[in-house]
């Protein structure tokens, strides 16, 4: 269904947006029906119906899209015609105000000077009307306020259009982030599904002939992992669809949950089982979720870059509580810098050019801490420092 503020394009003119729409027919009908009633009870020199036509077509633009500096002109010369043709006073003072707003609000360049320009039109038609029709009104103080009014609907409409604008923005940058965001779960958790899955198949080949049991624990861990990992990637997958479809209003499709600092062994049980010698020392208690979440990544994605990229025999795990940061360290006997250095398509000890150690530094670093990470005395060690005060 599309979205109530959505343009429509009607034989070949775009008109606004729908809100938009609604409030340019209400402003229409006041013109229409208040300058009928200001020719009640005064004689002009042209018919009624001409002055509430030039009146009401000054509010076109605010219905039909047009280039900006042709709304304001268009406007202010049918403001200034509706003038010098000795029509009385009435709501058409609003007419290019109101042109003025809508225009500046809508338009990416703020256009103040096409604004003076139709505000000038329509005075030059009030000087025009004093002149020719020696019409006794106070067409000084008049030709003032409508220069007033004007250049007050433009600064206001030019302040809504910057707020929105910084409103579209945030929503771009949200989304963003968001996709970011999804990008480095489905890197950390299908990408280790996927070296877990990697590392048992190569432990069943290698016993394939001499140890069928051991094979068939490789297959029941490679099926474990796979359901795990299609699970992820369909939760993401779910998120990106409802994002796509824009479900404003309705539910938010459920997230697949985070695992925490609880998770670990169980993270390490996995890679253990497929022939890595894991250690894992973990005294880390009443840890707040963001930062729990953020360590077992650092865990998740330290081990699978050590499975992926370092041909190590041993890792060490440790997280570990001091006092008001959590410590996180992976450590391999592997190839060290060259090993890692292909998970980042960087070098292994900055930032990195991929999503492997550039993901750990970020998640560590949007709550305030720090990642380290490079080669160490035979092989490779991964450090973040994750400060507790900042989860909140």
């Amino acid at each position: 269904m599309p979205s109530v503020t959505a343009a429509a394009n009607v034989g070949g003119m775009t008109l606004r947006p729908a809100r938009a729409r609604w409030a340019g027919v209400a402003a229409l009908l006041v013109m229409v029906v208040g300058t009928v009633g200001a020719h009640h009870r005064s004689t002009t020199p042209g018919p009624v119906w001409l002055g509430v036509l030039l009146a009401a077509a000054a509010l076109l633009p605010v219905l039909v899209e047009v280039p900006a500096l042709a709304a304001l002109l268009a406007s202010g010369a049918l403001v200034g015609a509706y003038f010098a043709a000795g029509y009385a006073d009435g709501p058409v003072f609003l007419a290019v105000p109101v042109v003025a707003f809508t225009v500046v609000s809508t338009s990416s360049r703020r256009s103040w000077w096409w604004s003076a320009a139709g505000a000038v039109l329509g005075v030059l038609g009030l000087v025009a009307r004093a002149a020719w029709h020696d019409v006794q009104r106070p067409t000084l103080w008049q030709s003032l306020g409508l220069l007033a009014l004007v250049a007050a609907a433009s600064a206001l409409g030019a302040a809504v259009g910057s707020r929105r604008e910084a409103a579209a923005e945030r929503a771009r940058s949200v989304a963003s982030e968001e996709r970011l965001r999804m990008a480095a779960d489905l890197h950390d958790g299908v990408g280790h599904g996927l070296a877990v899955i990697a590392m048992q198949a190569g432990a069943a080949l290698h016993v394939l002939d001499r140890d069928p049991t051991s094979v068939r624990a490789s297959l029941e861990a490679i099926r474990d992992t796979s359901r795990e990992s299609l699970e992820l990637l369909r939760g993401q997958l779910t998120l990106l669809t409802a994002a796509a479809g824009g479900r404003d209003g309705g539910a938010a499709p459920p997230r697949t949950p985070t695992p925490l600092l609880a998770d670990v062994p169980a993270l390490v049980d996995r890679v253990r089982s497929g022939g890595l010698d894991v250690r894992l020392a973990l005294d880390a208690t009443d840890v707040p979720d963001a930062v729990a979440r953020a360590a077992y990544a650092v865990v998740q994605e330290g081990l699978t870059n050590v499975l992926r990229h370092a041909a190590a025999t041993r890792a060490d795990v440790s997280v570990v509580r001091a006092e008001d940061v959590v410590v996180v360290t992976v450590t391999d006997d592997g190839r060290g810098r060259s090993g890692h250095a292909a998970a980042d398509d960087g070098t292994a000890g900055t930032a990195g050019a991929g999503l492997g150690i550039a993901g750990m530094r970020s998640r560590v670093e949007a709550l305030g801490g720090v990642l380290e990470a490079g080669p160490a005395p035979g092989g490779f060690v991964v450090r973040g420092r994750i400060p507790l005060g900042a989860a909140g």
